[in-house]
């Protein structure tokens, strides 16, 4: 499978990044298999962090031979909500998975998601609304066993 991670630099070899407290699937190395929103992403952290280059990477990644344990929401759920929520509240919180691969809590996702990390609204609620939202979709390895499955194939410089 190929998959992107979109920045400001050039990443051969990922690392688990642990610094981003409350991100949706907890600490790990975040990618998608949708290369404009990887492209969208890098234009995003170039802005914001007066970058001179917004960089796409490109990933293949098999899981075959290994032995990991992947978490895959096909849709949002309840069980999705629960592990953002988790996640989000408790920069620390331990899930127990070597990757996750599920929808992304975008801006109006994510603002939908921070009403029930604050406790404005239920989480009955909120899938409701979910459901009518638009969705990327986000691959986070999370383990170093999990990185070993990527081989990075090349960047490109967007514009």
């Amino acid at each position: 499978m190929i998959i992107y991670h979109g920045g400001t630099d050039i990443v051969e070899n990922p690392l688990i990044m642990t610094a981003n407290k409350g991100r949706d699937f907890g600490v790990g190395f975040y990618t998608t298999t949708i290369k404009e929103q990887a492209e969208r992403w890098a234009k995003r952290q170039a802005l914001s962090r007066r970058a001179p280059h917004a960089i796409v990477n490109t990933y293949e990644y098999d899981t075959n031979e290994k032995q990991l344990k992947i978490k895959t929401f096909g849709d949002y759920s309840m069980d999705w909500l629960d592990l953002v929520v988790s996640c989000r509240q408790n920069g620390s919180y331990a899930h127990g998975y070597d990757i996750v691969i599920g929808k992304i809590a975008n801006d109006d996702v994510g603002e939908t998601v921070q009403a029930v990390v604050d406790g404005l609204t239920s989480k009955e609620f909120a899938l409701s609304k979910l459901a009518f939202m638009k969705a990327n979709n986000q691959v986070c390895f999370c383990t170093e066993k999990a990185l070993a499955c990527l081989k990075f194939t090349k960047y490109e410089r967007v514009q």
